[in-house]
């Protein structure tokens, strides 16, 4: 019996190791059919080590682990078009955190290179962020930190995150919704940043399939329903331009792009339309090969030209990527055109090269650059600045520092012009106080308002592309504690944090001083009992407050501090006794709170210990006494939910995809738990239903004959407002789930006059 186990033990090993050297001969194929340098040697010498280091490890898919690391190098070679160094630190990324191998011993062995790569992809332990500390945000942190030095770090590790997304059916739903969710809010903005388009939409799309499983079978089916219409349109259309082309005497090809299905619903989700008013699932991609790396430019527009007299160009939807590329050096030409059917489809033009780009971002720049550096490597070192800048800002919770990261790296960009007519690119939402400190720190130190298109606007006044910006100064003027609200870009928030903290020191020094001075005039000691009378006196926590106040002038010490002062002390006894009992209180509380810390739940451990049970059922009976339903989303039965855990050991119910539960799941992902809804038609929960459509009379009364006598459904507050024979109502009713928000829905689109009836959050 023992020798058939080991027989079979035998069998299942050798089986293995076929499948890895498989895999792995795969991947060296594909990197020897690269344009990259041949280093063969070390890329085998890294897979051994790995291979070696993971050895008997399984994924929990039961697969061996070190099949994770080598498609990770397939998905950096392939996808991402990155070379030899890449390939090692990917197959080597997680021997440090996962095995007793240091990073010294990787620098020992593959050098400094690797080593600082791998160093960056190592999850790190402890915290910078205080109280509310988050690993994910520290892992963030530190991953940026190297990133700054070398972008291959981000680069590995978006592939990383896209294998661990393509795997992600075999972990815990929590787990799930946990690295979903930090995809969505964190990776896919990354990749896309980064040029890396198609792995941006995988990101998109897997991280949706995960978190609202259903509504992605249904749009994927819709899709495949629609999909012989689309090639009918697709033929139709290209026909005309295949032959206008070839008189060109252009080498091309013609593609049709549809839409992702995570971009279809979130155009649904935010326009309130459905999947049959989505008229932009189609858009046709022509690329070519230019006559000469010269005449790309040319070529681009010739092809612009052709194709506009065929079909009529939509008056404002040109967009030239070519002349001013994106920041992260995406150039196409879009033009949408009228087609014969009555139906505007996007055009993209682009050239072999700006394909690649777009495909592979950055990483294909390294390809197409000759000599010295080109105009995308600047805008790359523009960006890699932007972190350095985000880094050196402080910033002591985790959920402003991920906010900061996504408010300046993946914001869209607007360009904005100065009075002489240079062009300067801000993040999407800048003011104009940001701008001013764009220029420079003392400019928006002085800065006193801006005019904008020659017009005078506030400080706070959000600009627009192609706004003319001329900043106005003083002399007088100072930093204000309020321009903190006013900015949205790390270098202004940072020089103001950095210039207010500056002019508080120089207060507190002088409040200090006048305290001293104050007490010496009083005949008084200036010693800590005295301080702590006066902090108690203004509500005042610190010393420190206190002291900038005073320095400032906004408190003025007189009588009033001379009076508190001179109230009498506790005598000497009493105030020992007090101090014993005070210290033995705060150790029993200490005690305590330990207590309630580990037996509340409050913990990410609870919270997984929960997760590996089951997923939470929320029934009438849970939700009346044990949860609370998210203010900022308003879940009800029906829709797709989470639970989080917070500091006090309650479950808040948010939907999966409010931007509350996006930033939780990317900071605080342990906390996050399974749940699904268990009701029974018991509860009424509030919702607002929006409609839309051509006003007429009568239509108020079959609206509410509709939801009140018909469905039986309580209305809490009806608004209408009709403007040009147009009207838009908003109706908030009580509902059990949301098949009962369907069931109105469809009701009253059943009412002629109604165009739009959608779900809305108030």
């Amino acid at each position: 019996m023992k020798n058939e186990e080991f027989q079979n033990n035998r069998e299942k090993d050798r089986a293995e190791e076929e499948i890895i050297n498989q895999a792995f001969q795969e991947l060296l194929n594909d990197y020897l059919a690269s344009k990259h340098r041949k280093r063969v040697e070390i890329i085998i010498k890294a897979f051994n080590f790995a291979k070696q280091a993971h050895k008997g490890i399984k994924r929990r898919s039961g697969e061996p682990y070190i099949l994770h690391p080598i498609a990770v190098a397939k998905i950096v070679c392939n996808e991402i078009g990155l070379g030899s160094t890449s390939i090692c630190a990917a197959l080597l990324h997680d021997v440090v955190e996962d095995t007793d191998y240091t990073i010294e011993d990787i620098e020992n062995i593959f050098g400094p290179r690797i080593a600082l790569i791998v160093d960056g992809l190592t999850k790190i332990s402890g915290g910078i962020f205080g109280d509310r500390a988050s690993a994910q945000a520290e892992n963030f942190k530190k991953l940026l930190l190297t990133m700054s030095n070398d972008i291959r770090v981000i680069l590995i590790k978006i592939a990383d995150r896209l294998h661990n997304m393509r795997t992600l059916g075999s972990m815990l739903p929590n787990k799930q919704y946990k690295i979903a969710g930090e995809t969505l809010y964190i990776y896919a903005p990354l990749a896309n940043r980064l040029g890396l388009y198609k792995i941006k939409t995988e990101l998109e799309n897997l991280s949706f399939r995960y978190e609202h499983p259903e509504e992605y079978k249904v749009l994927e089916s819709k899709l495949a329903e629609t999909a012989a219409e689309r090639d009918k349109v697709f033929t139709e259309f290209t026909a005309p331009i295949r032959m206008q082309l070839d008189r060109m005497g252009l080498k091309y090809r013609i593609l049709a792009r549809v839409k992702s299905i995570y971009s279809i619903w979130k155009k649904m989700q935010t326009k309130h339309l459905p999947f049959e008013e989505i008229f932009d699932i189609l858009a046709v991609r022509i690329i070519f090969e230019p006559h000469s790396a010269e005449e790309e430019l040319n070529d681009c527009f010739g092809i612009y030209v052709a194709i506009t007299k065929i079909y009529k160009p939509h008056p404002d939807r040109l967009r030239d990527w070519i002349s001013h590329p994106k920041a992260n050096g995406y150039q196409a030409l879009h033009v949408t055109l009228m087609s014969n059917r009555g139906q505007w489809i996007e055009v993209q033009i682009r050239s072999e090269r700006m394909n690649d780009v777009a495909e592979q971002g950055f990483a294909a720049h390294w390809k197409y650059k000759e000599g010295g550096g080109s105009e995308d490597e600047g805008e790359l070192e523009k960006w890699l600045q932007t972190i350095k800048e985000i880094l050196e800002d402080p910033q002591p919770d985790a959920m402003d520092f991920l906010d900061t990261i996504k408010l300046n790296l993946f914001a869209s960009e607007i360009f904005v012009f100065t009075p002489k007519g240079d062009l300067k690119t801000m993040p999407q939402h800048a003011t104009a106080l940001d701008f001013a400190f764009s220029l420079h720190t003392d400019i928006g130190s002085h800065c006193i308002g801006a005019k904008v298109n020659h017009k005078l606007v506030p400080l706070s006044h959000k600009l627009e592309s192609g706004d003319q910006v001329e900043i106005l100064t003083s002399k007088a003027q100072r930093v204000q504690p309020e321009w903190a609200n006013y900015v949205t870009t790390a270098r202004a928030r940072s020089k103001i944090t950095s210039i207010l903290r500056k002019e508080a020191k120089v207060c507190q020094k002088e409040g200090e001083q006048r305290w001293e001075e104050f007490m010496q005039q009083m005949e008084l000691t200036a010693n800590e009992e005295n301080l702590n009378k006066l902090l108690k006196l203004h509500h005042l926590k610190s010393r420190e407050e206190f002291f900038t106040l005073v320095g400032s002038g906004k408190i003025n010490l007189g009588e009033t501090d001379l009076n508190a002062l001179k109230e009498k002390s506790t005598s000497g006894w009493k105030k020992l006794l007090s101090f014993s009992f005070g210290l033995k209180e705060k150790e029993d509380g200490a005690e305590k709170e330990t207590e309630k810390e580990e037996g509340h739940g409050a913990t990410g451990e609870e919270a997984e210990r929960i997760n590996t049970k089951e997923i939470l059922k929320l029934t009438e009976e849970s939700i009346a006494k044990n949860y609370i339903m998210a203010d900022c989303c308003h879940p009800i039965p029906g829709d797709d939910v989470l639970g989080y855990l917070d500091e006090n050991g309650r479950v808040i119910i948010h939907k999966r995809q409010c931007p509350v539960a996006a930033r939780l799941k990317s900071s605080f992902g342990n906390r996050i738990i399974a749940t699904e809804w268990d009701t029974h038609k018991e509860l009424s929960f509030l919702v607002t239903i929006f409609i839309k459509g051509i006003d007429c009379v009568g239509l108020l009364n079959e609206v509410t004959q509709i939801i009140s006598r018909q469905l039986n459904v309580n209305i809490r507050k009806l608004s209408i407002e009709s403007s040009d024979g147009i009207f838009e109502g908003r109706i908030q009713l009580y509902v059990h789930d949301v098949e009962d928000v369907r069931t109105i829905c469809k009701n009253l689109k059943g009412i002629q006059q109604i165009k739009q009836v959608t779900r809305v959050e108030d």
